[in-house]
Formats: C-alpha cells, structure tokens, sequence
C-alpha cells in the first residue's frame, strides 16, 4: 500500500476545557510532530483535543467545566466541536472533520486505551475488529437474497430450454395438421363436386332432401357439442388428477415438516426481553465506567488540576509541602495517594470495563441465536399453515371437480343417445331411393365438421408457438440479469474475502518490517493466519473464519518453537498491537477520510524501538502526532517538529 498524498498545509488546534486543558493554541506542519514532556503535562489531552475536532466520542471535558471547544484549521477550512453539560450528561455540537468517527477511534487514535491497539494483550477477535466498519451481516443477506434470485433464474432457463422441445414438438403438430387440412379439403371439394353433377333432378325431391339435411344439420350440431363435452371431460379429467397429485404431495410435505407445537416462542421472547434488559444495563455500566476512566486520565496527565477549592485553601505552607512532595490529593475524597495507587485503580476500571464489554458481546451472540431460533420456528409455523391452507384449497377445488366431471358425463349420455336417434332417422332416409346422394350429404358435412375442428386445432397449436417463441426469447434477458446477479455475488463475496485477505497479509509484512527494525532478541516472526471453524447458530452449523496470533522464538541453541502470545512481553504486545491497528489502517483506507495517526503511552517500548516504530508510521499519515517523555523523544529525528509547551 502507498503512502497517502500528504498535504502542504499547516494545522492549528485551538482547545478550551478538554481533558486537562483550560485553554491552548497549538499550529503544526505535516508530517511527524513529537510532543514532548513529562507525564501529567496535558500531552494526552491535546491528543484527545484533536480526537474530538476529527469527530470521535471517546472526549472528557475538564472537571470543573460546564462548557468546552474545539477548533481546527486545515487547508483553508475550520472545523469546530463543542461540548455542553447538561443535567441528563455532556450534549455535542457543532461541524467536526469527519461525521462518522468509527473508522478513526480503531484505527488511527492510538492511545492507550484504543481497542484495537490493545486487542492482543486482551485476546480480542481480531478479525471482528477488523470486519466491524463492514456490514458483514447485511453482505450476507444480500448474498442470500441473491442466491434466491439466481436459483428462480436458472428455473427461468430450463423452463425455456423445455418450451424450446415444446416449440418443435408443436411445429411438427402444426405441419400434420397442416397436411390433414389439405387432404380434408380437398376430399370435401370432390365430395361438393359430386353433389353438384347429382344436382339434376334435386329440385323434383327438395322437400325430401330438405328434411334430410335438416337432420343431418342436426346430426352435426349434435356432434359438435358432444366433440365439446368430451374435450371438457378430458380436461377437467386431467385437472382433477393434477390437484390430487398436488394434495398428496402437500400432504407429504405437511407429514414431513417438523411439529413446532412443542416450542416456545413466548419464553423465547421473554428470554430476549431479559437478554436485552441486562445487556443494557451492562452497556450503561460500561458507559460509565469508561466515562470515569476518561476522567481519571485526563486529571492524572493535569497533575489534578481540578481539585476541589476547598482542599486548595490551606495556605501557602500547605502549597510547599505539596511542591515538595511526590503524593498527589485525591480529587474524590481529598486524602494524600501516591499517583501510582491513583494509576493501579484506574487500570482495575479498565480491565473490569473490558470484562463487561466481553459479557455485551457474549449476550449479543445470545441474543442472535434466540433470534435465529425464533425465526425458524416462526418459519416452520408459517409454512405448516401455508400447508394445510392449500390442502383445504385442493378440497374444495377437487369437489368442484367432481361435480363439473359428473355433469359432463350426464351431458355426454345425453348427446349420445340424441345422436343414435337422429342417426337412426338418416338411416331410414338413406334406404330410400336416394341413399347415394344422402350419403354424399352426410360425407360432406362430417367433412365441414373436420375440416372446422382441424382448422381450430391448427389455430391452438399456432397460438401456443406465438406464447413459445415470446417465452424463448426472454432467454437473452434472462442470461444477461444471471450473469449480473452472479457478478454481485462475486463481488460481495470478494469484498469481505478481499479485506480480510489485505488485513492478514498488511500485518504479516508490516509486522516482519518492523520485527526486522526493532530487533527483538529470540522472537523470530509474528504472522496471522486465516482459519476456518464451525460453529452453531440456532440449530444450524456454520462454518466462519477467524485470525489466529501466531510468535515463533528461537532458543539459545538456534532451535525454533512456537509460544504463546501470554508469554510476550508488554513492549512486544505493545507493537503488535500498534503493527495491527496499521494494518487496519491501511486496508480501510482511513487515511481517506481522516488524514491524522495519534501515538501516545509508549513508555513500555525502549527510545531506540520508539525512534524505528516512528519512523516507520511516518510513512503512511499525513499528520503524525506522538506523545513522548522527553528522554525517549531524544532518539529522534532532529528533523522532526517538536511541541514542548501545551
């Protein structure tokens, strides 16, 4: 990854009230600034300054405080933030640098406290860390909801691919109906040739042939709707057996689903409720306690510069001992402490608000499996519903069935029996002396009445190749949204696989690079490696990928072994925790929206570590601001911009 295009502009921080700050103006130019001072000289308050102008959250205002601002010129620009307490807590205002400060508080707010910084001393979830300003969870219901889409296209496809068999099967149909039309026809046309050469002496006996075709007009109506009647039989025939073929599938379908009538959406419901109530509560008591921590940070880098007046008026003899003495006044009750009981209760605070966020994500995982559970049995309810809905549909549908295919048959015996009795009548015309010219009449009408069912046979045939060829030429359409869905999907798949894949492999180079700087005695490499577990979520198991911290070490002998990230030390910890927080850097391109890394608390790494660990971050942020004692800041780069006064 490239260095990000630094900016030639100066930057001013202007604060009043944050932290221990009553008020400071600080300009400095891009590049690597070194603040420098001993401990409580409101270094880190400066730092948090600049945090709160850049839009972060994780601010205390001053304690004796009720209103405090920050400002920041950069590139012609002015960006403020301002903080107000109220009664209900500390109201936030103004236009900060960035709206959505989650991207910064991991990844370039590097203080002390900063989560991914101190995701290896607390054996957090790497990868979580890394994949939180990722949506993953909605990637992938995206990807599901795509997958549904491509599955119904692909069904598209063979449906086209079966009316492509259907479209030839009817044009063969259509050429044999075709070919039937203009035989009958032209059987029909000598047959009309005939009764015209007969035609001679037919007007001496019209009456007689006038009542022959009149019955034999009837004989053919007769024919015709019973022609109808049956093709209505067959088809409602065949209807009836597709709707008792679907109800026994239904019904295996129901027999097959699972009975969700011994779960208990309720408890589930109530367990949630509970689930929510105390992962509230933790996540208030978290709130506070990070809000103490804050505090106690910000009076400690003041060297208690909000303690109450009334312990500050006991004269000018009590001000000299306290100059001459190392104990610093409790700002809570006012009693004498050494500044390293002060420092030991605040990090307590810390480890026991990293237990509660701990107990917050464990809930959170609780809470989504008794949602995934409520969800499948409130699923199998709805499709066992859906189920016995349709069954009652198919009842009623098959009995009305029944009864259409009951009353077809009685109109069936019906027309039959007219049809004998009017053929018996033709019968007893066609005995008479004019036999031949009565069966030309009947041959030319049955010949009209084929002709007529052919000719509408040939029509149906020809409309369900019009429907075919529309439907096949969807296919192209069809092809192209596939093609589209299949390329989303591989671009989601390849947006988290991608990310996680730079992570990894961002920390494993930046971490050999800086191994190599650093010079570590018997640590050889610091790699994490990509894995796959499986895990349960409701009644499903899923297999997800994790980041595993891998130390090797060489013995005195030059032996390699594998340790345990409990046996690094804090310098070490230290740097592969800040080596992570730059990897998420990078990937997440942070330096995009929020052009600023802050370094503070690095006295557990020894000057000349810190010297390579700085110039190393200088290589990828515009503004570099590191908070150092002045013994450590001396191994620098004199080239460096130093700020001595805050």
């Amino acid at each position: 990854m490239q260095r990000p295009q630094a900016s030639a502009s100066a930057a001013t921080v202007h604060a009043r009230n944050i932290g221990g700050i009553q008020e400071t103006t600080v300009t400095f130019d891009p590049g690597v600034t070194i603040l420098v001072g001993r401990n409580a000289t409101n270094r880190t308050s400066f730092l948090q300054s600049v945090m709160a102008v850049l839009g972060s959250e994780n601010v205390s205002m001053k304690g004796d405080a009720d209103e405090a601002e920050v400002t920041l010129e950069l590139d012609g620009e002015t960006y403020t933030r301002t903080f107000t307490r109220r009664s209900g807590g500390v109201e936030r205002s103004g236009a900060p640098y960035c709206d959505d400060p989650t991207l910064a508080d991991l990844f370039a707010f590097l203080l002390e406290s900063n989560e991914a910084r101190r995701a290896v001393a607390t054996n957090a979830d790497l990868r979580e860390l890394i994949m939180r300003p990722i949506d993953t969870a909605e990637i992938e219901a995206e990807i599901d909801r795509l997958q549904d889409r491509r599955d119904s296209l692909n069904a598209e496809l063979d449906a086209i691919d079966e009316r492509k068999g259907e479209l030839r099967e009817l044009e063969e149909r259509r050429e044999t109906l075709e070919t039937q039309i203009e035989a009958t026809r032209a059987e029909l046309e000598e047959t009309e040739a005939e009764l015209d050469a007969a035609d001679a002496d037919i007007e001496a006996r019209r009456e007689e042939q006038s009542e022959l075709e009149s019955r034999l007009a009837d004989l053919r109506e007769k024919r015709a709707e019973l022609e109808d009647v049956r093709y209505e039989l067959d088809t409602e025939q065949e209807s009836l057996t597709a709707l008792e073929t679907e109800r026994r599938e239904r019904e295996a379908e129901l027999e097959e689903l699972s009975d969700p009538a011994d779960a208990d959406p309720e408890g589930i419901d109530d367990r949630l409720r509970e689930l929510r109530e105390r992962k509230g509560e933790l996540e208030s008591q978290v709130n506070e306690l990070q809000s103490v921590i804050q505090f106690n940070e910000g009076m400690l880098d003041d060297e208690g510069a909000a303690t109450p007046p009334e312990l500050a008026s006991d004269g000018a003899d009590s001000v000299t001992e306290k100059l001459v003495d190392d104990s610093v006044t409790c700002w809570t009750c006012g009693t004498d402490v050494e500044p390293g009981q002060i420092e030991a209760t605040v990090e307590q605070l810390r480890e026991r608000s990293q237990s509660k966020v701990g107990d917050v994500d464990r809930l959170e995982r609780e809470i989504e499996q008794l949602k995934e559970e409520k969800d499948e049995i409130e699923q199998a309810r709805r499709e066992r519903e859906r189920l016995v809905r349709r069954l009652r549909e198919l009842d009623e549908e098959i009995e009305q069935a029944e009864a259409t295919i009951e009353e077809l048959r009685g109109r069936r015996e019906s027309l039959t029996g007219e049809i004998e009795r009017i053929e018996a009548a033709v019968d007893e015309l066609e005995a008479a002396e004019y036999g031949d010219m009565l069966e030309l009449h009947k041959t030319a009408n049955e010949l009209e009445y084929e002709l007529g069912r052919l000719e509408s046979d040939r029509e149906d045939v020809e409309n369900e190749i019009d429907a075919a060829e529309e439907r096949i030429a969807e296919e192209a359409d069809v092809r192209e949204e596939l093609e589209s869905v299949n390329d989303r999907i591989e671009r989601l798949r390849t947006r988290i696989e991608r990310i996680e894949r730079e992570a990894v492999e961002g920390f494993n180079d930046h971490m050999e690079s800086v191994l190599g700087l650093l010079d570590y005695d018997n640590l050889d490499r610091i790699w994490i490696e990509r894995v796959e577990q499986e895990t349960r979520k409701g009644r499903r198991k899923v297999t997800e990928r994790t980041f595993e911290l891998h130390v090797v070490r060489t013995t005195e002998s030059g032996a390699a072994y594998e340790d345990t990230v409990d046996h690094l030390s804090e310098s070490e910890r230290e740097v592969i925790g800040l080596v992570f927080a730059l990897a998420g850097y990078l990937v997440h391109d942070v330096a995009e929206t929020v052009p600023f890394v802050l370094l503070d608390s690095l006295e557990a790494i020894d000057s000349a570590r810190i010297a390579a660990l700085v110039d190393y971050f200088a290589d990828y942020a515009d503004y570099l601001l590191v908070a150092l004692l002045p013994e450590d800041a001396a191994a620098l780069d004199d080239e460096y911009e130093r700020i001595t006064e805050i």
